[in-house]
């Protein structure tokens, strides 16, 4: 992977992180205030996808190194 992919993807990875954290407080939020928990379900839905999105991304980062 070249110097300028890396940088995109970490990048990519650092913005999903931010909405990974702005999920995880809105949904807090929510919770907080007594908002409609379907509502709620979905919020924690899109924020496990992009826990999933950021896992990928790490694997792309972190090569996988056999000891």
């Amino acid at each position: 992977m070249s110097d300028q992919e890396q940088a995109e993807v970490r990048l990519a990875h650092a913005r999903l992180r931010q909405e990974h954290a702005d999920y995880a407080m809105a949904i807090d939020a929510m919770e907080k205030c007594g908002c409609d928990r379907l509502a709620i379900q979905r919020m924690k839905k899109k924020k496990l996808a992009l826990k999933d999105r950021i896992a990928k991304l790490e694997d792309e980062i972190i090569p996988d190194i056999i000891a």
